[in-house]
């Protein structure tokens, strides 16, 4: 079956390496390999991290209205009325691939149109291995501090709440 690696280093915020408490979108150096195309990039990897998880159950088609897999930056957290889930919103730099569900198996799709077929356990465990290398990271920081802006702080708590909720089993 297929080929899919993610992992990221260099972690930073913003202002750079030092932990910032009020810095809630943790940055880092990206290496993907899909099937033998390595692509790597610096990015927003806490969003990439959740547009993963949000992979496991939803198809994630590349265009240019939908934030990429690995987004230059994520510097706008929308929420929906329950807290459950958020759209992030960035600029339009970054790296995109396609990911469909079929048969059990996830199609990922590059955008030279190359294709790699990966089964659906192996996939899962390669997001959840990334996704909670992530969150690893963010617990050994000092805590976030909540933002004073209702916006900006349900943004916040929906994207944890939509982490724990999909990394946990739930779509």
């Amino acid at each position: 079956m297929g080929i899919f690696k993610i992992r990221a280093d260099d972690f930073s915020w913003i202002t750079g390496k030092e932990d910032d408490p009020s810095d809630h979108c943790l940055h880092g150096h990206v290496t993907v390999q899909i099937g033998q195309t390595v692509l790597e990039d610096d990015g927003t990897v806490s969003a990439t991290a959740l547009y993963l998880l949000k992979s496991l159950t939803e198809d994630k088609i590349m265009n240019d209205s939908c934030i990429q897999m690995i987004p230059c930056c994520g510097f706008f957290m929308l929420a929906n009325p329950s807290l459950t889930e958020v759209t992030i919103i960035g600029c339009d730099s970054g790296t995109d691939w396609s990911v469909i569900h079929e048969d059990g198996r996830v199609k990922l799709v590059l955008e030279s149109g190359e294709t790699e077929y990966v089964d659906f356990a192996d996939y899962q465990a390669e997001v959840f291995r990334f996704a909670d290398s992530i969150e690893n990271f963010y617990r050994s920081c000092k805590p976030k501090e909540i933002p004073d802006d209702s916006f900006e702080r349900d943004g916040y708590t929906a994207f944890w709440n939509e982490w724990h909720r999909r990394r946990n089993g739930g779509n």
